[in-house]
């Protein structure tokens, strides 16, 4: 498994020095999930139950997206790291709730580590990924209505345009769907969170995605 590093943009590096984006390619895309997926979803859903969902945001990895969304001025009991997203989730709902292939993937990629990961259609995207502030009056995506962007917002971007905010949400134009011949998955590494899981989490996703 080759993981590939994302661009940079100069100014976002000087003040996120650590800041990574990472990213690797899948040749499948979404569709319905298996049931060795579903399983690995009840198992999910048992073990993250009552005191050990909240204890999971004290843990060293959801920590530091914690103190990273604090950098980035985004209030981490407001708006949610994913990891700790996922687990509220599961608590509101009583269960990890299979979805679709990529979602189901990803759902137990960051339940079991704790790192964040998307995905968007390798197919619709010009270039590796990285990280810049969105020009002004850019939009997000390409599809029609497309959301315009606050000027200097985070963004993840292609070598055409934002196909992602940092975070946020992904371009509907970008989107994987049934028709997706390959996923291309992306993470975005926090300061202090350890290799080993960043290869944990896409290792994860790349198996579930290819049963």
């Amino acid at each position: 498994m080759t993981l590939e590093r994302g661009w940079i943009d100069p100014a976002v590096a000087d003040e996120f020095p650590e800041l990574e984006l990472v990213q690797m390619t899948v040749e499948a895309g979404t569709g319905p999930s298996e049931p060795e997926v579903r399983d690995r979803l009840r198992y999910l859903s048992r073990r993250m139950a009552g005191a050990e969902a909240v204890a999971f945001r004290t843990r060293p990895i959801p920590q530091a997206y914690r103190v990273l969304f604090r950098h980035l001025g985004l209030d981490p009991d407001e708006h949610r790291p994913p990891a700790e997203a996922i687990v509220v989730d599961r608590l509101i709902a009583g269960e990890y709730r299979a979805e679709n292939r990529l979602d189901d993937a990803i759902t137990v990629a960051v339940a079991e580590t704790g790192v964040p990961v998307w995905g968007l259609d390798e197919d619709k995207l010009s270039g590796p990924l990285g990280l810049r502030p969105a020009d002004a009056r850019e939009t997000l995506g390409t599809a029609q209505y497309a959301d315009e962007l606050p000027d200097g917002r985070l963004v993840v971007a292609d070598g055409e345009g934002v196909v992602g905010i940092l975070f946020g949400r992904l371009a509907r134009s970008h989107v994987v769907t049934g028709e997706t011949r390959a996923t291309r998955l992306f993470s975005v590494r926090a300061p202090q969170v350890p290799e080993i899981h960043l290869e944990e989490a896409f290792h994860i996703c790349q198996e579930l995605l290819t049963l």
